[in-house]
């Protein structure tokens, strides 16, 4: 586990992040670009990077406000809600370094969380060769237009999530009239950020229907990891 600086990008001379490798064997394995949430590049994507990287993927978390500031957090908020922006030269940037290491193989995953989930989906149609959205937002638009040539999405809700009601089924619907292979799955005992361990969560968590849930977050990995193998390896 190592901080690298990814070159080439839109907003900052160069993207600050967090880089995992596979504790075992010498690669070249499947690269994931994995994207954080609203609250940046914490201790909680890194967690996330060094799960990804524990099950045999090169995966790397750029921090989208490398540039600072707080205009910059919500230039790249509404980026993520738009699908247009420099952030996604951002994520090119990323996406191209990843892909370009000796150590990996050269097909790339996205992974992305709340604010980084909406960066996912909009990815999955930006040369990606899969992409695991979990509670972002939905692109504006006729989403079955927005996802025609897509990579495979396997993507995760929360019933709870107030602020994402009917998003999992109009991304399943929109993905199998857009002929894109997926799995979309809303798990019914939980709200938005399950996957997330933030710790503000454990004050008002329970309260605002937000927070870490286990059980869900492992199947959703189960589910993301058996999807990530079909198409990335």
């Amino acid at each position: 586990m190592v901080d690298v600086k990814v070159p080439g990008a839109a907003t900052a001379a160069e993207l600050d992040g967090y880089l995992a490798t596979p504790p075992a064997g010498s690669g070249p394995w499947p690269g994931v670009v994995v994207l954080h949430d609203a609250f940046g590049l914490t201790a909680d994507t890194r967690r996330h990077v060094d799960r990804l990287a524990a099950a045999g993927y090169v995966a790397l978390a750029p921090n989208l406000f490398s540039a600072r500031g707080p205009r910059c957090v919500t230039a790249t908020i509404r980026a993520a809600m738009s699908g247009r922006g420099p952030a996604y030269d951002d994520l090119e940037a990323v996406r191209r370094y990843l892909a370009g290491r000796d150590d990996c193989a050269g097909r790339v995953g996205v992974v992305g969380f709340c604010m980084g989930g909406g960066f996912a989906l909009v990815a999955a149609t930006r040369g990606f060769d899969a992409a695991a959205p979990n509670y972002g937002m939905m692109p504006k638009g006729d989403l079955a237009a927005v996802f025609a040539g897509a990579c495979p999405i396997v993507a995760s809700f929360g019933a709870r999530d107030v602020s994402l009601r009917g998003a999992a089924a109009r991304l399943d619907a929109a993905l199998t009239e857009a002929g894109v292979p997926h799995d979309v799955k809303e798990y019914p005992k939980v709200g938005h950020s399950f996957m997330n361990k933030h710790p503000v969560y454990s004050a008002v968590g329970k309260v605002l229907g937000v927070g870490h849930d286990e059980a869900a977050t492992n199947d959703a990995y189960a589910r993301i990891l058996d999807f990530f193998d079909r198409h990335l390896r």
